[in-house]
């Protein structure tokens, strides 16, 4: 009897990890899809930065990263090596992008 007790609450466990689980890749996926681009620029680089954030990032992380000099790792703004310096500015609607648009999407 006593068995059979572990098996009912070793079970009635898995399946409340399993639905948790399930909730919170649900949650990532949809704000991931709602995820709006960030644009940044700096004097010493041509043009506006477009990054996407991914699903673990915000534009704040990401401009955090570019104004730290000690940064490396990421691709951001065409793998750009320009730390320090930049800001956050409005993204233009798509149809005025230009050629010295640069876009960066993590996934």
């Amino acid at each position: 009897m006593k068995t059979l007790r572990v098996s009912v609450v070793a079970l009635a466990c898995a399946l409340c990890l399993t639905g948790v689980s399930f909730g919170a890749d649900s949650e990532t996926s949809t704000s991931a899809e709602q995820q709006e681009p960030c644009c940044f620029e700096n004097p010493r680089f041509s043009g506006v930065c477009k990054v996407t954030p991914g699903p673990d990032e915000t534009c704040a992380d990401i401009l955090a990263y570019l104004n730290n000099p000690n940064s490396a790792g990421r691709t951001y703004c065409g793998n750009t090596k320009v730390r320090g310096g930049w800001t956050q500015v409005q993204c233009e609607q798509p149809s005025t992008t230009t050629d010295s648009d640069h876009e960066t999407s993590r996934k």
